[in-house]
């Protein structure tokens, strides 16, 4: 069970570069489970930009996740 990181206290003991969007403290990415909402709500909500990033940012840290073109 991973935790819930939505808002509070949990979210702001994570590390800026636990975060696809770093600047923004957007998209939270510190496991795997984290990594995969992160790309279903950018692609959910994000603009082509951002999805772009964030993409990029789940596929540095977790190779695994990497989308075959």
């Amino acid at each position: 069970m991973t935790k819930d990181l939505s808002g509070g206290k949990n979210r702001k003991n994570l590390k800026k570069s636990s975060f696809a969007l770093p600047d923004q403290e957007k998209y939270p990415i510190p496991d795997l489970e984290h990594a995969r909402n992160a790309l279903a709500r950018v692609a959910q909500h994000g603009t082509a930009a951002e999805q772009k990033k964030v993409r990029a940012a789940v596929e540095k840290k977790y190779r695994s996740l990497k989308k075959d073109d």
